[in-house]
């Protein structure tokens, strides 16, 4: 393809090559980047990869974990952001198996961080011959990274001092410079952040995919953690790629027909039950909300409160109606689910962009219940705002709206003012300030620069400049290992609590989601009980990310026959699908038992890495107070009711001969050692140490006792 002139695109480092032909999902190579020295390789995935780390957050974290040093902070040159898809990823016959899975040490909890995302990089990367690109070192300028499958060549370029680094605008550049035809922009993909991400922890990829009907681009974003962040700081505007025409046998599956039955019956299954179950179609994950709220567990104040009279102007029906998406949307080909809709048309009404016409991707879900009614905010047009200025800066919105309402608690209670905040008044509802501070953000200044930090950094400079009480503000600061909650309310779900202490990367509802089963349905009693279903779903879920697919199809539209299984929760209709996709693919067949050994040898060689990197133990699985019961006399007297019974049942307290204060601590004390109890459940499943530590009989169990990993092991035994 002949380059553009435009603007210069100087070349830095070239490497040439033929892409390899797939086979049973696999490229069989990884590409390796480093920008400080300008390298571009080729490595072999070997028989160890595909064996123990299947592919997608697997291979992410192996590549990483052999990339950095023990000493490896987010900014240093060693980290690296490694993406992969896995061996299923790219799927065309069977829904929601287009996933991309990014990997990096977090900014914000220093820890390896895993982040999936929909959008079309990770498959197209794949099918342009890679399995995994690993980027490492810092470039000196500006640069993208240009994987050209159709020419053979790989580029590391200098950006012109001119080209735009938010999202939306530098989109635009990239296709006006690297597409020459239609079929180019539809045959490209590239990984993006954006100024917010420069001058922030929370920054996120935006992944993007060429939308044909709109003919104009679309992004998904992999937002956990701050791995925008990472790239920013590497100085790269893109990575990009362009592959050859999509088909539907670009993986060369074993088993092409296996694929395709099984694809045919979720297909009609979708067809027949999402616009009487979720609507996933119709308002994507929005439905959600109002089902939150009627459950009292929908984020509100910061999570003080799980419902509020204003939901109905932010819920499913709201957005359902916003949509204009006409036809269903997907984010990959192939899924019916097509929950990925997007608004056309708005019309941005603050910041650089003020006036101009826009496509807001989303919300989803969890925007809503982030940026909307857990800071109180309860108009959909700033929910807009804020999920636009989010994506283009390349902000997370669920750190964005978790980490904006602890600030705004902490200006109600005192500890910000007018003076701190530059003039802003962040209260409940302040949506126009909201926005203010994301335009900070964006420029590295005033109060955005402090919010940028993020929660634990936010508490810490809170404490240390302006006096906060310490113990309140850790109470009150939603986040768990330095990583901002995602949105459910955990106060009356000890599971949840755990599915969101006990998590490797910090508190992300992709690994267990277990509310329903466990606060609504009471199908998890005992310790015991809890400790089983936080062992098998984060295994279970963690296997999506080693293969490239999306849960959504696995629990979010249901045959009404699972109802009569054995274990309703488990859809085992859906994992029996999944076993025969894998197999179709791969040509291997597997168990359930085979696809949760798979994943806890990824899961536990994750937890040894966080040990490694000076963390991972059980005082790191801690969480706010507020995560399991209420911090202050307006939460426990919005639920007195509720609280007062429960001290009788519980603890056989009257509660009419107690003082307000002696009823919170109370519950605290016995909340808190609740917890502790969990995990010591959880702890001894999994098989690991009173202190957290995998040890070295589960580790040789699993076939994960390879000599890296129990040298960091023996040092904690």
């Amino acid at each position: 393809m002949a380059e553009k002139t435009l603007s210069p695109r100087r070349v830095l480092a070239e490497l040439t090559y033929d892409a390899p032909s797939i086979k049973r999902g696999y490229a069989g190579q990884t590409l390796y980047v480093n920008l400080s020295d300008n390298t571009i390789a080729a490595r072999p995935v070997t028989n160890l990869m595909k064996e123990k780390f299947i592919g997608g957050r697997g291979f992410d974290l192996y590549l990483l974990w052999h990339g950095v040093d023990d000493d490896t902070r987010w900014d240093d040159p060693e980290n690296e952001i490694v993406i992969s898809s896995g061996p299923c990823g790219g799927t065309t016959q069977y829904p929601g198996a287009g996933k991309s899975i990014a990997a990096a040490i977090s900014p914000l909890t220093g820890v390896p961080i895993d982040s999936n995302a929909g959008g079309h990089f990770g498959p197209y990367l794949k099918f342009a011959g890679w399995d995994a690109i690993e980027v490492q070192g810092k470039a000196e300028q500006e640069v993208i990274v240009f994987v050209d499958a159709p020419a053979g060549r790989i580029t590391i370029e200098e950006v012109p001092a001119d080209a735009p680094t938010d999202t939306h605008v530098l989109g635009k550049w990239i296709l006006e410079h690297y597409a020459e035809s239609e079929s180019d922009r539809q045959q490209m993909s590239f990984v993006s952040a954006g100024r917010g991400s420069e001058h922030s922890r929370m920054g996120c990829l935006n992944f993007s995919l060429y939308d044909r009907r709109r003919q104009d681009l679309r992004y998904k974003q992999a937002g956990r953690g701050g791995i925008g962040t990472v790239l920013r700081d590497k100085k790269v505007k893109a990575l990009v790629v362009r592959t050859f025409p999509i088909a539907g046998n670009l993986n060369a599956p074993a088993d092409l027909g296996l694929l395709q039955e099984t694809g045919a019956e979720m297909h009609q299954e979708v067809h027949d039950y999402d616009p009487v179950q979720n609507r996933m179609r119709s308002r994507g994950t929005p439905y959600l909300v109002q089902i939150m709220d009627d459950y009292d567990l929908l984020p509100v104040h910061n999570f003080k409160f799980g419902t509020h009279p204003d939901t109905p102007k932010i819920n499913g029906e709201v957005w359902e109606a916003r949509l204009t998406q006409g036809l269903p949307d997907g984010c990959w080909y192939g899924c019916t689910v097509a929950c990925a809709h997007a608004v056309d048309g708005y019309v941005v009404r603050s910041g650089p962009y003020k006036g101009q016409a826009v496509i807001v991707d989303g919300p989803e879900y969890e925007t809503v219940a982030g940026v909307g009614s857990n800071c109180g905010i309860f108009e959909p047009d700033a929910i807009l705002e804020i999920n636009f200025y989010c994506d283009t800066y390349g902000i997370d919105t669920i750190s964005f709206g978790t980490a904006m309402a602890f600030a705004m608690e902490c200006y109600e209670a005192g500890i910000l003012d007018e003076a701190k905040t530059g003039g802003l008044e962040l209260t409940f509802g302040s949506a126009d300030d909201a926005i203010e501070v994301l335009h900070q953000m964006a420029r590295g200044d005033e109060f955005g620069r402090i919010f940028g930090m993020g929660i634990r950094g936010m508490q810490d400079y809170f404490v240390e400049h302006y006096g906060a009480d310490a113990q309140f503000v850790r109470d009150i600061g939603m986040q768990a290992k330095g990583l901002e909650y995602s949105e459910y309310m955990t106060k009356e779900s000890l599971a949840q609590q755990g599915g969101y202490g006990l998590t490797n990367k910090g508190p992300q509802h992709d690994e267990a989601w277990l509310i329903f089963m466990d606060m609504v349905n009471n199908e998890l009693p005992t310790f015991e009980d809890k400790a089983e279903a936080l062992h098998y779903f984060p295994m279970w879920r963690t296997w999506f990310g080693l293969c490239g697919f999306c849960k959504l199809p696995w629990n979010d539209v249901v045959h009404p026959k699972n109802k009569l299984s054995p274990e309703p929760q488990k859809i085992m209709h859906h994992v029996e699908n999944y076993q025969k996709i894998y197999e179709g693919v791969t040509g291997t067949a597997v168990t359930l038992d085979d696809i949760i050994t798979m994943s806890e040898r990824v899961y536990n060689f994750q937890r040894v890495f966080n040990i490694r990197l000076g963390y991972g133990l059980r005082q790191h699985d801690a969480i706010p107070y507020r995560s399991a019961g209420p911090v202050t006399a307006e939460e426990y007297e919005s639920r007195a009711e509720r609280y007062d019974d429960q001290l009788r049942e519980w603890l056989g307290l009257d509660p009419a001969q107690m003082s307000l204060e002696e009823k919170m601590a109370a519950h605290r004390q016995y909340r808190t050692e609740r917890y502790q109890k969990l995990i010591d459940a959880v702890y001894a499943r999994r098989g690991w140490s009173n202190d957290g530590v995998p040890t070295l009989e589960k580790l040789r169990q699993l076939g994960m006792d390879l000599p890296e990993v129990v040298a960091v092991v023996e040092k904690h035994l």
